[in-house]
């Protein structure tokens, strides 16, 4: 997919989206469940889509939460229901939707005392510090309304189990078929009340996220030592849900951090184009991040995150942004040998599309490694447990334990990884892109590329149902091809496409669950060259596959 020509450019006003038009049609546009894109569908992060597409409105959220409320009371899920949302536009209606479905449903609702906005991690530590002190009667669960990354004019909307992380696919899978049944039901068994019958319920109940978080953030960074070295902290909070935690954490620790953007605006005006020229708030994206890295030699460490503030863009003085997977291979790495608490047995998680230079740090490290599927969901029990102490995904997502080795989030958290860049400088004195530079002499320099490729609905389906036997070569890129994979070797689970792997390459084919396209990520750690060889190689097997 070629670069736009306007990628890191501010968008023209006239290309900016319409929000009157946008709520417009998340009000009046009306799904078909004939339609598969247009049905509930819950892909690695929730359901997601566009009002204009007709695959976010609300109707689907009228769906997804009479389900939900379905399914709590099967499970006998009595306690309060935290419930987030970020700063897309269709966030907020369908807050507005959610609430007025639960509470007809005898739900009680938190949410974040004087309003605003609840970041993803927020509602995992939440329903976690809850349900650690709550009996059976009174256990929670959560929502949180986002797309994530995605452009303006996209909603999401992704339930978290008792567990405090995305729920598994079994209860995904059960709310998806309740909520299209209820879609083609025409709406009759939605049990619903108006906003002002919501608010005189009683069940809305107000909850001060913001602080019940932020002072417990000493328990798994070290707060101490970044102010104590006087870290200069550049945040840009990208216009999301996070933006008013950060002045008060500052003050709280005593840390030297500055908001170098203060703009919340559902047009994401502010934010630059990314590669194909569309607005997207991805931190991990060089395009995105551009107005952060340049102000890089203003700051010892500069971050960035999402909207719903479960990803961090990690910005080095010097140097620029962090590639993400380097940086998961410098927190594992700082973690393991820093956190004295944390039980020698715990594993240390990564997606199987993630750089192989993990598997080499873990292997150094003599510690276990695991590798699952694409999807934060796999790393919810090991993370709850504390089997797991660190989980990360290649799209700049992870978490990790507390210091005492207790659970944190069981969902990805944008802040914890943002301050441990800061604390990984003040307590060794050099930077994750040093670290990270001292792991490529020890480990290799390994070259890394994902590709988006556009395809249908039949082409994703066919991508996601291969076997080992559709591949027939022996040899990739000139090496001879070592393992074959179509569920990931940590739990076994379906990763919904292939690894192909050499000694020192491999490739991962993978169909998207948001968008329609498969992705093809590769890694070489012998050089740029050889990468191109694997590229040419890897599609020239998954076209083979879809042809037939």
């Amino acid at each position: 997919m070629a670069i736009h020509p306007q990628a890191g450019q501010l968008a023209s006003h006239d290309s900016l989206v319409n929000i009157p038009e946008l709520m417009t049609a998340y009000f009046l546009k009306k799904p078909s469940v004939d339609i598969v894109a247009q049905r509930v569908s819950f892909g690695t992060s929730g359901h997601r889509g566009s009002a204009f597409k007709v695959s976010f409105n609300e109707h689907h959220i009228l769906a997804i939460c009479q389900a939900i409320a379905e399914y709590r009371k099967g499970q006998k899920i009595f306690g309060p229901l935290y419930l987030g949302k970020d700063t897309h536009a269709l966030s907020e209606a369908a807050f507005q939707t959610a609430l007025c479905v639960l509470t007809a449903n005898g739900v009680r609702v938190r949410v974040q005392d004087g309003g605003g906005f609840t970041p993803t991690p927020v509602i995992s530590h939440a329903i976690l510090t809850h349900n650690d002190k709550a009996d059976s009667s009174d256990i929670s669960d959560g929502i949180v309304i986002t797309p994530s990354h995605n452009p303006p004019e996209d909603g999401g909307i992704k339930y978290n189990s008792l567990k405090g992380g995305p729920a598994d696919t079994n209860i995904t899978n059960w709310v998806a078929k309740r909520a299209n049944e209820i879609l083609f039901e025409g709406l009759v068994d939605v049990l619903y009340q108006t906003e002002e019958e919501a608010e005189a319920s009683g069940l809305i109940e107000k909850f001060d996220y913001l602080n019940h978080y932020i002072n417990d953030l000493e328990n798994v960074v070290d707060m101490k030592a970044i102010a104590k070295a006087g870290i200069k902290i550049g945040v840009d909070p990208m216009g999301g849900s996070g933006i008013y935690f950060w002045e008060p954490m500052a003050k709280k620790y005593g840390l030297d951090i500055t908001l170098v953007n203060k703009d919340v605006d559902p047009t994401f005006r502010f934010m630059p184009l990314d590669k194909d020229g569309r607005i997207r708030m991805d931190c991990s994206s060089p395009y995105a991040m551009s107005n952060l890295v340049k102000l890089k030699d203003n700051f010892d460490i500069a971050v960035g995150n999402d909207p719903d503030y479960d990803r961090h863009g990690i910005v080095c003085a010097g140097f620029g942004l962090m590639n993400p997977n380097s940086y998961l291979a410098v927190a594992i790495e700082y973690l393991a040998s820093h956190r004295p608490l944390w039980p020698q047995t715990a594993q240390l998680g990564k997606t199987l599309v993630s750089s192989s230079m993990v598997d080499r740090v873990v292997l150094g490290l003599g510690r276990v490694l695991c590798e699952v599927p694409v999807g934060f969901k796999w790393y919810v029990e090991g993370l709850y447990s504390g089997e797991m102490a660190f989980g990360g995904e290649e799209s700049a997502g992870a978490s990790f334990l507390r210091k005492d080795g207790r659970v944190w989030t069981t969902d990805k958290d944008g802040f914890i990884m943002a301050l441990l860049a800061a604390e990984i400088l003040a307590v060794t004195g050099k930077d994750p892109q040093e670290h990270y530079n001292a792991l490529t002499e020890k480990y290799g320099t390994p070259h890394y590329k994902r590709i988006d490729v556009i395809a249908t609905i039949e082409q994703k389906a066919i991508l996601g149902a291969l076997d080992v036997k559709d591949v027939k070569q022996t040899e990739l890129a000139g090496e001879e091809i070592l393992s074959v994979l179509t569920h990931a070797p940590g739990n076994n689970a379906p990763i919904g496409g292939l690894k192909v792997s050499t000694q020192n390459g491999w490739f991962a084919a993978r169909p998207s669950g948001t968008e329609n396209i498969y992705k093809i990520y590769l890694e070489s750690f012998i050089s740029e060259e050889h990468l191109t060889e694997l590229e040419v190689e890897a599609k020239a097997l998954v076209d083979s596959v879809l042809s037939v």
